[in-house]
């Protein structure tokens, strides 16, 4: 069997033509075989009509074995000039002849360097395409963050709304004057709660010691 991966003519025909004589050589194969079987059992009958014949079927069959060794090195010699005429004749595209899905390389030639820089063009634009695609998703879940801190402000504001409402129905004035005194009176407070706290340890420490 030829060694030629004919490339070209296996994207033409779909198939190897290397596969094609082995499927060729094979189907011969299994009806030279056959062909012996059919053979053999006529010469048995034959012989069985003949009266005295002392031929055994041992022996038809070591002569059919023999006959088809010699049938199979004879036909492995003829297919072997029919696959090299087959080969070069029917199953080869000539170095001439271009495909219709290759005439495009015909119209735009390029060089093994220019290849090679489209090839790293494109693996940098993938990349940058990666890079991109992470970038957005960073960015929508920095976006859904947003829209949470965003419902958090809103709530907190109609919050303010509300104090600010009530604190103008009870006359309280500016809510951000009367918001300001409460921080004011709120720190007073916790200086005051801070100063007892102190002094109730000290009072606890002398009263341990007395």
């Amino acid at each position: 069997m030829s060694v030629d991966p004919m490339v070209y003519e296996a994207q033409f025909f779909g198939f190897t033509p290397q596969t094609c004589m082995l499927r060729v050589y094979i189907a011969f194969q299994d009806y030279l075989f056959e062909m012996m079987l059919v053979v053999e059992g006529v010469m048995l009958k034959k012989l069985d009509s003949i009266p005295g014949c002392k031929i055994s079927p041992s022996k038809i069959r070591k002569c059919t074995e023999k006959f088809l060794l010699f049938m199979k090195e004879h036909f492995d010699k003829l297919f072997s000039k029919m696959e090299e005429v087959l080969l070069q004749l029917v199953l080869n595209i000539p170095k001439n002849v271009l495909l219709p899905e290759d005439r495009v390389q015909e119209q735009y030639p390029y060089s093994e360097e220019e290849f090679q820089a489209l090839q790293d063009e494109l693996q940098q634009l993938q990349q940058q395409c990666r890079a991109q695609a992470v970038l957005e998703q960073e960015l929508r879940a920095e976006l859904e963050e947003q829209k949470v801190v965003k419902a958090e402000l809103e709530k907190i504001l109609q919050c303010f709304d509300g104090l600010e409402n009530i604190c103008r129905e009870h006359g309280a004035g500016n809510f951000k004057e009367s918001f300001a005194l409460l921080t004011q009176s709120s720190k007073k407070l916790q200086d005051v709660l801070k100063e007892v706290e102190e002094k109730s340890k000290k009072i606890n420490q002398h009263d341990q010691l007395m």
